[in-house]
């Protein structure tokens, strides 16, 4: 690994900028290292990779890409490189084939469990590494006390400062015991927010004082404990910022604030700057630079390569300009380094007697089995179950899908009606979209009418009206319905009039056996919510634990 002294100024600007790469074409792969990550690494030495779905596949492939992509930078003031990934857990796992996918951080809040954090980051860690990943972007430490954010929920330890901040400090242990460096993030909060920054430039308006005791309490926690990384967040806080520039672009929240005030040392790495709440309002490179202004030590441009390069070109510019000093840019560079020193970074860590040592070992599924044990939530229940196991019954479940921008789709064939048919005699199940269509509406309320148990899976369906309506009006039959809420529990609020209720904060396999458990009477749930539903259904409730 070069030292500062070493590099010059292109050398860098690239060490600051991880990039992730696709497919040119139909005739390319981006499973391997292609032409684009290889101009990327050695004409423009930059310090880091970010990983997506389409560069992956098995773990044995990914360790070896992953070793590929550390041989090419180790002759570049680039390498060794910080490789990094989505990694949270629950529907947030950019990889799953031949892994042991952790649970999500919600079902670990219903656990309020502060081993099970540590553990599930630890072993989750342990395999990443194994991959010849260093650097995963979770946990989230939002504080979710918005039933109508559309990009946080489930991925929210739970409503409370304190719970996230257990929690989320927890895991950031467990991640550096495997010698993963985790991220928190979105700082200073994006849990208060009704819109996503993918999409939009959300704002949360809350004073000072409020902010202090809710969205900035998990960070200071986890601050103080030793964090490697902070991931700010594209919001805009006026209390923080009165000209209006999103946290990402604001030296008076990374600088004044983090750096000054909360005393953070470590790297600050920005959410990807192709989100629109950037590239729409100041352009991916221009973004780039006012982030570098602003206390930013790692850019992150994941998707395209002519904005990659316009980029870097665009620092290199500021800097020979006067817009940046040099001293600002060695300031992020010395950061970088050392963290990449910390992490012993080296092409050797990724290989296929590291994959099989670590990842999808029997005792990682083990924890993820009595995780989910512990997290599935009885919400309510008006005397309907345990379920017959000798009654016609029919299960409606709601196709997984990727909800927001970071969600991964993933072929399920392990769902909750294949678990109930190992104990009721007769179960027949139906799959619907997440926005079901008219028709589907209609088949399943007149399919249903045949049966004398009726399950619905819902999937975030405070965002669907057709999921809505199919419980309303099964709801209103003389029936026995259970509604099972597959990922955010606040569906509850759009029918109350349901008798029976479980939150499983998510539909992953493990989870739904462990629902199945709960719902044929073979084991009691244990979770409690972490989260506040109604004033009766409030954060720490269960109908059992």
């Amino acid at each position: 690994m070069k030292k500062l002294t070493e590099m010059n100024l292109r050398q860098k600007i690239g060490q600051m900028v991880m990039c992730g790469f696709s497919a040119a074409d139909a005739a390319d792969s981006a499973m391997k290292p292609n032409q684009r990550i290889i101009q990327l690494i050695k004409e423009y030495e930059i310090g880091g990779v970010i990983l997506f779905r389409r560069n992956l596949d098995t773990p044995q492939q990914v360790a070896e890409l992953n070793h590929e992509l550390q041989l090419l930078a180790a002759d570049t003031s680039g390498g060794p490189l910080l490789i990094g990934i989505d990694q949270e857990g629950g529907m947030v796992a950019r990889i799953h084939e031949g892994v042991v996918c952790m649970p999500g951080s919600m079902a670990i809040g219903a656990t309020r469990d502060k081993q099970a954090a540590y553990e599930t980051a630890r072993i989750s860690g342990k395999e990443l590494r194994a991959m010849g990943i260093n650097l995963n972007f979770a946990p989230c430490l939002d504080v979710n006390n918005n039933p109508l954010n559309p990009v946080i929920g489930v991925r929210s330890f739970g409503e409370t400062a304190e719970l996230v901040g257990e929690l989320g400090a927890a895991a950031v242990k467990g991640y550096q015991a495997s010698g993963v460096a985790p991220t928190i993030k979105h700082f200073p909060g994006h849990g208060d927010t009704q819109s996503d920054s993918h999409h939009a430039l959300p704002m949360i308006p809350h004073g000072l004082e409020r902010l202090r005791e809710m969205e900035f309490a998990p960070f200071v926690r986890a601050i103080n404990e030793g964090a490697d990384v902070i991931m700010s967040a594209h919001v805009i806080f006026p209390a923080l910022e009165p000209d209006g520039l999103p946290s990402t672009l604001s030296k008076r929240v990374l600088t004044d604030l983090l750096r000054g005030e909360l005393g953070f040392g470590g790297v600050i790495v920005t959410d990807c700057l192709e989100m629109k709440a950037i590239a729409d309002h100041y352009g991916t490179a221009e973004g780039a630079v006012m982030a570098v202004e602003a206390g930013a030590d790692l850019l992150l441009v994941s998707h395209r390569l002519p904005l990659q390069v316009e980029t870097i070109e665009k620092l290199v510019e500021a800097v020979e300009s006067g817009r940046i000093s040099e001293a600002r840019i060695d300031e992020s560079v010395e950061r970088l380094l050392q963290l990449k020193q910390k992490l012993n970074i080296t092409a050797g860590d990724a290989s296929p007697a590291a994959v099989s040592a670590a990842v999808g070992l029997p005792e990682h599924v083990e924890l993820v089995r009595e995780t989910y044990r512990k997290s599935v939530t009885l919400v309510k229940d008006e005397q309907q179950l345990p379920l017959a196991s000798d009654k016609k019954t029919y299960v409606i479940w709601t196709e997984v899908r990727a909800n927001t921008q970071i969600d991964e789709v993933i072929e399920q064939e392990e769902t909750l009606g294949a678990y109930l048919a190992e104990t009721i005699a007769a179960v027949t199940e139906t799959r619907i979209d997440t926005m079901p269509s008219e028709e589907d509406v209609e088949r399943v309320l007149s399919e249903s009418k045949d049966y004398d148990q009726v399950i619905v899976v819902t999937y975030n369906a405070s965002f669907s009206p057709n999921q809505i309506r199919i419980v309303q009006e099964l709801a209103a039959r003389d029936t026995v319905l259970t509604v099972v809420a597959g990922r955010n529990p606040f569906d509850y609020i759009e029918f109350p009039e349901v008798k029976t209720y479980v939150a499983s904060y998510e539909n992953r396999p493990h989870a739904m056996y462990a629902v199945a458990d709960v719902l044929t009477g073979r084991h009691q749930a244990e979770g409690k919510l972490p989260v506040t539903l109604t004033p009766e259904y409030a954060f720490g409730w269960s109908s059992q634990a």
